[in-house]
């Protein structure tokens, strides 16, 4: 590309360096054509009035004397003037016109440009002027002018011009590698930087501060993306890590349990409870199982956009009645208020107000209230989920959503569900265009789901539990 670019360089500025050079030696050739057709015309001029004035024999035998007076010093001008009549001639510089005075003769009053035999260039016509003699005669003049300085200015001037233009080009052509190469510095910056990557090298990044404005956004983009690829490797370390962890457990009890079990023989019931036992940790790893693959779908933009009405609170009634049994057995009121309907898959809408209930009613505290509020505002609809009891810390807000993440890393993980809940819910509310975020204080903590909203909203109306 560089190389490219200072060809380029070099062209144009050849291109432009021709054009130029052309009009200025069309200039120039005009200009020394028209000074030499002022010279010529001034010389006959000047024949004619010496030939106007000469009416006597007197003034005729004169003539050639008058004649080298006028042209005294004018070592350019050829000159042969004839009275053919009277076997009259007068020539000035005679090898001027050498092998050029038939050629004259025949295209008279038409200026005629040749190169005599020694190489000089001259312009010149012929004319048949009168003569005021007794009686009248008429005289042939043949008037030739040497333009060879002209000639030999012009070709040094294009001479200079072309070494001038050739010059100009190969500067032009290394003044554009220099540029181009510095100019695309950045691109070898971010080839290198491309080698050097790796799994442990992904934190390299490059200055914006150095490279052109054009390329700013370049780099910033390049920037952007190892930054997402490390956030992406990061998580996906932590997301294995956390797997491994969360696996272990349940492996490891049914690898206990089993090899309890035939450490010695033991009577059927004693087997079919053990059994019962390994069906329930099954069922954990299935339940893990399931949420990891939803969870891996939702990173590859696989989940489905529902275009269902979802009317929120019928939603949320239904769900407060199969959490009551769960909630009287801890003491927890449930509420919910408000109307408003969406458009999206409703059950994973379902699945995401389960999972912010389940977690509510697991932290709220004997005669707590979860309150359920929907609320329909210009274009959106906002879900708060909120319930008193311990508040999440600040430092641990914005991990809340993370997968396999407790706030409480020291309560016991049995019972506890597998840490991928809230994880879940945020992937369901992003692909459906929605916000999630939680607030806490020492009062209530409260989870804020914001989706966008149907054009028909539904009238207010309160339930309880």
């Amino acid at each position: 590309m560089t190389a490219r670019l200072a060809a380029l360089f070099a062209a144009m500025a050849s291109g432009l360096l021709i054009v130029v050079g052309i009009a200025i030696d069309q200039a120039v050739s005009a200009h020394f054509d028209e000074l030499d057709l002022i010279e010529l015309s001034t010389k006959r001029s000047a024949i004619e009035t010496l030939l106007e004035s000469t009416r006597t024999e007197e003034a005729l035998a004169a003539l050639p004397g008058r004649i080298d007076d006028a042209l005294a010093g004018h070592h350019t001008v050829s000159l042969r003037l004839a009275i053919p009549e009277r076997n009259w001639l007068h020539v000035v510089l005679r090898q001027g016109f050498e092998g050029q005075a038939e050629q004259l003769a025949s295209s008279p009053g038409e200026v005629i440009s040749w190169q005599d035999t020694r190489g000089a260039h001259h312009i010149g016509q012929a004319l048949s002027l009168p003569v005021p003699l007794a009686p009248p005669e008429t005289a042939d003049l043949l008037l030739g002018i040497d333009i060879s300085h002209h000639v030999h200015f012009l070709r040094t001037m294009r001479l200079q011009l072309g070494i001038g233009i050739s010059a100009a080009a190969l500067l032009a052509a290394m003044l554009g590698w220099l540029v181009a190469r510095k100019g695309l510095g950045p691109l070898r910056e971010v080839t290198q930087t491309v080698s050097r990557l790796s799994v442990e090298r992904l934190g390299e990044r490059m200055s914006s501060e150095r490279v052109p404005a054009e390329m700013r956004d370049l780099v910033d983009a390049f920037n952007g993306m190892l930054e997402r690829l490390e956030s992406s490797f990061r998580r996906l370390n932590e997301f294995s890590a956390d797997i491994a962890h969360e696996l272990r457990t349940p492996v490891s009890n049914l690898m206990t349990e089993t090899q309890v079990a035939l450490s010695r023989t033991r009577s059927a019931e004693a087997y079919c409870e053990v059994l019962h036992s390994n069906l329930e940790e099954f069922e954990r790893l299935a339940r893990m199982i399931a949420d990891m693959l939803f969870l891996a779908k939702a990173d590859n933009g696989l989940l489905p956009r529902g275009d269902e009405c979802v009317v929120l609170q019928d939603e949320s009634a239904a769900l407060l009645e199969f959490y009551e049994a769960l909630a009287e057995e801890k003491g927890v009121y449930l509420r919910v208020s408000g109307v408003a309907q969406v458009t999206g898959d409703r059950l994973m809408l379902r699945r995401a107000l389960s999972n912010l209930l389940s977690n509510a009613i697991r932290h709220t505290p004997a005669r707590g209230v979860v309150q359920v509020g929907i609320e329909a505002l210009v274009d959106r609809v906002r879900v708060t989920v909120s319930n008193p009891g311990e508040p999440v810390p600040p430092d641990k807000m914005a991990l809340v959503f993370d997968r396999f993440f407790r706030v409480d890393q020291s309560r016991s993980r049995q019972g506890e569900g597998s840490g991928l809940g809230l994880a879940i819910t945020r992937s369901i509310v992003q692909a459906h265009g929605g916000t999630i975020e939680m607030a806490s204080d020492a009062s209530r903590t409260v989870v804020s789901v914001e989706l966008p909203a149907t054009a028909q909203r539904p009238t207010m109306r309160v339930t309880g539990a």
